[in-house]
């Protein structure tokens, strides 16, 4: 299993950090369509994405509120993270 900084490393993910820099406030919509985008329908989501996305969202701009707290932002989170979860029982 990798590690967390070997999985953001991916060239795909970059991409989409990089397109989100500066965004946060200005479009948050935008910006959690860029990430529903990046892992398309999210029980078919491959986990490493999921792990990504949840890394990215409980991030430093997030828990320090740089990054307005916003319902639909944690809608996203407690998606992915029950979804992480269905899976480690599913097994």
């Amino acid at each position: 299993m990798q590690n967390v900084k070997e999985l953001v490393k991916d060239p795909e993910w970059q991409k989409v950090r990089i397109s989100l820099l500066n965004q946060w406030n200005v479009r948050p919509d935008w910006c959690l369509e860029q990430l529903r985008n990046y892992l398309g329908p999210i029980d078919k989501t491959p986990e490493h994405k999921l792990k990504i996305v949840l890394n990215y969202l409980t991030g430093h701009g997030f828990r320090t509120k740089a990054i307005k707290e916003y319902d639909k932002i944690q809608r996203l989170r407690a998606e992915i993270s029950a979804e992480l979860k269905r899976r480690r029982y599913s097994l």
